[in-house]
């Protein structure tokens, strides 16, 4: 999936075997929303023909003299396109066929792509499954998916944490056009800062990933592609509102000024200020919130040459705890209110240059920054951060013959933290000031000495200032032993440096004492993993099934203690064993026209050694399972979506033995949610639910009754604190011709 988009690739990836060579036409084939086409037929005059893969890419041998292609796909009206300039990566958009119903022929789907070609285990995303949900952002760009999850960090403050292989986000390297982003304090509140129309798909890769992009993927890495101004529609707006009172406004427009330079513009606003407190606990159950985003962006393409730049500004405004409203105006009682106020501003250029077409030969420069300040105060407790980082990329890869291809690089990344408050003051005043400079060298080597079979290889060398020299391997296989099985394996180390405040501020909601111990080192892990993906045609359809293991090791971890002491959280270096081993199967099958079903089942044994014990991962579920159904009519005008997860119980972290203000364990639950979509010719409008279950925790804040008491904590959270959402859209566009 990661190909679909050759500028991206050249840019971000360096790989220039996208570019045609003399003779022979390369390209796309696209829905008018930018999912590939996969099994598209592309053909010219001569009846020369080829078929598009699974990233709807396609490759066609053609005479110097051809000027045109005509592309053809089931459900699709048949394209003829022209060729201003043959040497360019082509891009063909096809329509869906709405005259005759008889002809038409939609596969439905999920709108989860599992890319077969790719060496790594890798997922998309794709804008179809973005709709299929209330997908704001990227935090709810997941509800449908088997692999990821995302849940509220703590029950105030509307932090919202990824969880990739049984592990946090933190251990998940975030990148936005595949090139780090979303680090430090920004990982806190991070998932709400990417809208979700401005989404083209999301990549997901699971386990020990390229060392392409750095060291410090430990359970995987998901990239966010924003739509590109080339291909994108000339407007999208969406029009959002839900029954707890988000109202919520996007638009995208795209405008291509000739046939080398184009540009989009991003903008998102929303509003969530209405007070909720249904448990009655004084507390807002969702923090009242207020955020603007704009985002611009570049595109200039020659035959030989690509580049991109954006900027992106955000600001947020969060208020959560305790109001005049929820006190009932009660005078007598100083209210426990937490605010958070965050303003950041994002820059990226990246620059490909083919050197050989011949050799797929290139090198590709990125550069990017971001600047982020975050004010907060959790009542009394003030911390203030403010956050930069610089991050640069020299990338060169090329190919020598048909089996070896080669990539190698630099990297260069910043980070500087400075921090003021109270709680600075108190816990790590030598810390007002921090920062990481990293400078590191790669090579790739990919072998691939049969068409069923891929090695590859990557190395990388890294210097910190702060832990100076260490070394990044891996490694990873694919094998088809049969055109119906992908067998992968794979193994890498990861690593990255804790920074405890800024990645850790939700724990401020509590008034749980911090201690942190002096000289924490770097995490160090290694990540091993197996998956078999088969594809079995049965009756004309394709069943699906994706069976996979990973395990994760740590030979050095910064660990989060809530056990030791009811009142205090302890950060110290692992001293004992820290494990992560996940188990997951998924099932795909058209079950008849135009209705898709998955089901999937995760297993997750995450264990750590708290002290001298070792236990299980407090607030982390044993198990998670997932049904999705998609049935869209075959005119497309209608489209009906539901899901249902089934999360298992799991630990708490252990209560006070004399006076237990909360269980040893929580119980297993269950959430259902479902949208309708009506198409029409350029709009759409969706309605739908979100845990239509209504289950909630019960009293997810502890000693809500005396916030100021040792008692206080807001981070006991393993459920929805939330009921039932409801919900509708409306979507506006005007498609590109």
């Amino acid at each position: 999936m990661k190909k679909f988009l050759i500028w991206m690739v050249v840019t971000c990836i360096g790989c220039g075997n996208l570019w045609a060579a003399d003779r022979t036409v390369k390209g796309y084939v696209l829905d008018k929303e930018g999912t590939p086409l996969p099994g598209a037929y592309v053909y010219d005059e001569d009846k020369h023909t080829a078929v598009t893969n699974e990233d709807g890419y396609f490759e066609l041998s053609v005479s110097e003299e051809i000027k045109q292609l005509r592309a053809a796909y089931v459900g699709f009206n048949a394209l003829i396109y022209t060729m201003e300039r043959p040497d360019d990566i082509q891009i063909l958009v096809m329509s869906p066929s709405t005259e005759l119903e008889e002809v038409v022929v939609t596969a439905g789907g999920t709108g989860t792509i599992k890319n077969r070609s790719n060496v790594l285990n890798t997922e998309s995303v794709t804008s179809q499954a973005l709709t299929r949900a209330a997908c704001c952002n990227l935090s709810e760009s997941f509800e449908t998916n088997p692999s990821v999850d995302v849940a509220y960090s703590d029950a105030v403050t509307g932090a919202k944490q990824i969880q990739l292989l049984g592990l946090a986000g933190t251990y998940v390297q975030m990148l936005t056009e595949n090139f780090p982003n979303l680090r430090g304090v920004a990982s806190t509140y991070g998932l709400d800062y990417i809208p979700g129309p401005w989404m083209q798909s999301i990549q997901v890769s699971k386990g020990a990933a390229s060392v392409k992009n750095g060291y410090e993927s430990v359970t995987g890495q998901i990239d966010v592609e924003y739509k590109k101004p080339k291909v994108a529609d000339p407007l999208l707006v969406n029009l959002f509102a839900n029954s707890t009172g988000r109202y919520e406004g996007n638009a995208v427009g795209a405008v291509e000024l000739n046939d080398r330079l184009s540009t989009a513009l991003f903008l998102n606003y929303y509003n969530e200020e209405r007070t909720h407190d249904k448990n009655k606990d004084t507390f807002l159950d969702m923090p009242e919130m207020q955020s603007f985003s704009v985002m611009n962006r570049w595109h200039y393409q020659t035959p030989r040459f690509v580049s991109q730049s954006g900027i992106k500004v955000l600001a947020d405004r969060r208020t959560s705890g305790q109001t005049s409203h929820t006190l009932h105006d009660d005078e007598n009682f100083i209210p426990y209110t937490i605010n958070n106020d965050a303003n950041r501003v994002e820059l990226f250029s990246k620059n490909g240059f083919i050197l050989n077409q011949d050799r797929n030969e290139s090198v590709a420069v990125i550069v990017s920054g971001s600047y982020h300040d975050q004010q907060s105060n959790y009542a009394d407790k003030i911390y203030n951060v403010y956050e930069s980082n610089i991050y640069a990329s020299l990338l060169y890869e090329s190919e020598f013959g048909d089996r070896h291809k080669l990539a190698a690089g630099l990297n260069y990344n910043w980070d500087n933290y400075s921090q003021r408050g109270n709680v600075i003051e108190r816990y790590r005043p030598q810390e007002r000031n921090v920062s990481e400079s990293v400078a590191g060298a790669y090579a790739e080597y990919t072998w691939t000495p049969v068409e069923n079979f891929t090695w590859m290889l990557g190395l990388r060398t890294d210097y910190s200032i702060l832990h100076h020299w260490f070394v990044t391997p891996r490694m990873h296989l694919k094998y088809a032993p049969v055109h119906w099985l992908d067998l992968r394996a794979s193994a890498g180390k990861g690593y990255r440096t804790t920074f405890i405040f800024p990645e850790n501020s939700y724990l401020l909601a509590s008034n749980r004492t911090w201690h942190i111990a002096d000289d924490l080192k770097q995490e160090e892990a290694w990540n091993y993993g197996i998956s078999a993906s088969f594809h079995i045609p049965i009756k004309s359809e394709e069943l699906t099934v994706n069976a996979e293991w990973f395990y994760t090791d740590f030979q050095n971890q910064v660990v989060i203690d809530m056990d030791k002491d009811t009142h205090g959280i302890y950060f110290y270096n692992l001293n004992g064993k820290s494990t992560s081993s996940v188990f997951q199967i998924d099932v795909t099958y058209p079950l008849f026209r135009g209705f898709t079903l998955l089901g999937a089942y995760r297993w997750m044994d995450v264990k750590c050694t708290y002290g001298d014990r070792t236990l299980r991962k407090p607030l982390t579920s044993r198990y998670k399972a997932l049904v999705t159904a998609s049935y869209e009519t075959s005119l497309k005008k209608w489209q009906f979506d539901v899901t249902v997860q089934f999360n298992g119980g799991g630990r708490m972290p252990a209560p006070d033995a004399e006076h237990p203000l909360w269980n040893y364990t929580f119980p297993s639950y269950t959430l259902l949610s479902a949208q309708v979509t009506r198409r029409f010719r350029r709009w759409n409008i969706y309605v739908g639910g979100e845990n239509l279950t209504n289950y909630k925790q019960k009293n997810p804040i502890v000693s809500a009754g005396d916030p100021y008491s040792p008692d206080f904590d807001a981070t006991m959270v393993w459920g929805p604190t939330m009921g039932y959402k409801l919900y509708a859209g409306i979507r506006y566009n005007i498609p590109k011709m």
